[in-house]
């Protein structure tokens, strides 16, 4: 199932992520640069969700579409937070948190699925929060502006994206306490 619908647009997000950091080296303006890939990073975060409902509705889920999906996530997330940092719109201290959070619990599902315990690291809703939280928080620190003259996206993306990064923690410790007992198993063996 490499080659479905799907997993196409899993592949798309992938593959339009240079384009995403490129539109901040082609010399346009900073407002359209911030327009341009504001615009962008919304259509290849609503890919995550319309990939999802494609592999559900089209009977198309796999178990590599299942690992590319969060793998798609991850490297825009991280792609967007390292733009974001270079251009001083995010801290360095929020991009290690929630960058740090991805490989370590990345890591430790790795690991779960191997000992065969991947239940008990299962994607929860605090997770999805945090998730959510991100892909509100980062198209507002792109856009860098007042949005219909009002709402100071530098303002509103700043407080979501540390919001976000106290979600990644309370997630990761989460995840961690739920793993403790299995770790704690392998470890006395």
């Amino acid at each position: 199932m490499f080659f479905t619908v799907p997993t196409l647009l899993t592949w798309t997000r992938i593959v339009a992520i240079p384009l995403l950091v490129g539109v901040f080296y082609i010399g346009l303006r900073p407002e359209v640069q911030n327009l341009v890939a504001t615009v962008m990073f919304i259509v290849f975060a609503a890919t995550d969700w319309l990939d999802g409902y494609l592999a559900r509705k089209l009977n198309q889920t796999s178990s590599f579409g299942a690992f590319l999906d969060p793998v798609a996530d991850k490297f825009l997330v991280c792609a967007s937070l390292l733009v974001l940092v270079h251009l001083k719109r995010a801290d360095v201290f929020v991009a290690l948190i929630i960058i740090g959070r991805e490989i370590a619990i990345s890591a430790l599902r790795e690991w779960m699925a191997q000992i065969g315990a991947s239940k008990s690291v299962a994607v929860h809703m605090l997770g999805k929060l945090k998730t959510t939280v991100q892909m509100i928080a980062i198209p507002f620190l792109l856009y860098d502006g007042h949005l219909f003259g009002a709402i100071d996206t530098a303002l509103w993306g700043t407080w979501l994206i540390w919001i976000a990064a106290i979600l990644t923690v309370w997630s990761m410790i989460y995840y961690l306490r739920k793993a403790l007992p299995e770790i704690r198993r392998r470890v006395n063996r």
